[in-house]
């Protein structure tokens, strides 16, 4: 499974950025697709999944300005994120799932930067 990952980059506080990963390859046992982030010397921290179904889960700390979202047409998985914050800046990476989201994720894409500043 391949995952690549396209639309970081550098915004303004209270501005919006859109994340879309584009995954090819044996796909079929992943249940969900989703995001997870890492700043400078913080631990990887999981932000939003979105099974099958299309039903998504989010990190408290987004769920009311991330909006995650999927297009199996395009094999892509798109990350809205609105009203960003400076501590939203962190290296974002797609991931995939082949069980619960609470057990980690199975695939990974290289990542892609968000810089947010005041």
């Amino acid at each position: 499974v391949l995952l690549v990952e396209s639309g970081g980059g550098s915004v303004q506080a209270g501005g919006s950025l859109s994340l879309v990963c584009t995954f090819s390859g044996s796909y079929f046992s992943v249940s969900a697709w989703g995001w997870y982030r890492q700043a400078p010397g913080q631990v990887l921290g999981f932000v939003a999944a979105i099974n099958r179904d299309g039903m998504p889960e989010y990190a408290p700390s987004v769920e009311d300005r991330f909006t995650i979202s999927r297009d199996d047409t395009k094999n892509t998985v798109t990350l809205r994120m609105n009203s960003l914050k400076v501590e939203d800046t962190a290296k974002y990476y797609c991931a995939g799932f082949r069980g619960p989201t609470s057990r980690g994720a199975t695939y990974w894409g290289q990542g892609t930067q968000v810089t947010v500043s005041s």
